[in-house]
């Protein structure tokens, strides 16, 4: 082979290796207690007084949740009494942590003849924007301001009636499972999936809450359970898909990358291929 086709044939492989896909992911299909049930692509739990709502489908799996109150009195959430449990170790939702929150300002002008200031300051969401304004002049000026504000994270939390709360503090898994019939890197045609009963899963969780209605001193207490039940691992483009934003008919001359299948009973893990030889 003369230095012209071995020159191709390295262009080639190049090409070809750059086109494999190098991410994929881990995706878990959860299965919960015969308490939820799904309503409007939500995984639901009810009683008299409140609705529980989950959507887990996130990196890691998200065991946060929406709890509405039903009631026209205020519910309180205790979160010293609830917990998130995951293959029998408990955490608990309140962690007894301090917040705080800074904000600051400042101006300034420059010396020139024209010369410019620059106004650096939080706007009402909180985002920091800096604008340049044009002045004359040859007076220096610097001037700044700040504050901060603390506060203790709320061991009970009030929810008023016909309202709802969003909870969310932790994630279900950032493990990679490896079974020997699961390939790590698959390829389209070898993708296979393992399934469990709840007695050998491999994560079995839950959210234990509590709560009391208006002036009661009775504590309700529930608890939500799941487990899972597959897991498939998947090369990026058999989980993505790529395609124009539409909105009221109108498409988008920008395209985005978004996830196929979808469900508010899955979580995905990402990983990306390195440089280890596992097959599984």
């Amino acid at each position: 082979m003369n230095l012209k086709n071995l020159f191709f044939a390295a262009l080639i492989t190049i090409t070809l290796a750059s086109c494999r896909t190098s991410s994929f992911y881990q995706v878990y299909k959860v299965t919960p207690d015969d308490k939820i049930t799904l309503k409007e692509n939500h995984l639901v739990y009810e009683d008299e007084n409140c609705k529980v709502s989950y959507d887990l489908w996130d990196q890691g799996g998200n065991i946060g949740f929406a709890f509405q109150n039903k009631t026209d009195k205020n519910i309180f959430l205790n979160l010293e009494e609830s917990f998130f449990i995951l293959n029998g170790i408990a955490s608990n939702y309140y962690q007894n942590r301090v917040f705080s929150n800074t904000t600051s300002s400042g101006t300034s002008v420059s010396r020139g003849a024209n010369a410019t200031r620059s106004v650096t300051g939080a706007n009402y969401l909180d985002l920091i924007l800096t604008n340049r304004l044009s002045v004359s002049g040859s007076v220096g000026v610097v001037s700044s301001a700040g504050h901060t504000v603390s506060y203790t994270e709320e061991k009970i939390i009030c929810i008023p009636g016909m309202t709802a709360k969003m909870i969310s503090e932790f994630s279900i898994n950032q493990s990679l499972f490896r079974d020997c019939a699961l390939l790590k890197y698959p390829t389209k045609k070898q993708i296979k999936s393992k399934s469990f009963a709840q007695s050998n899963s491999p994560l079995v969780f839950s959210n234990r809450i509590a709560y009391t209605v208006g002036q009661s001193n009775t504590t309700v207490k529930f608890a939500n359970e799941f487990f899972a039940t597959q897991i498939t691992n998947y090369p990026e483009s058999e989980i993505t898909e790529t395609k124009a934003d539409e909105f009221c008919g109108q498409k988008s001359s920008i395209q985005s990358k978004n996830f196929k299948n979808v469900s508010p009973d899955k979580f995905y893990i990402k990983y990306t291929k390195g440089q280890d030889t596992w097959k599984h």
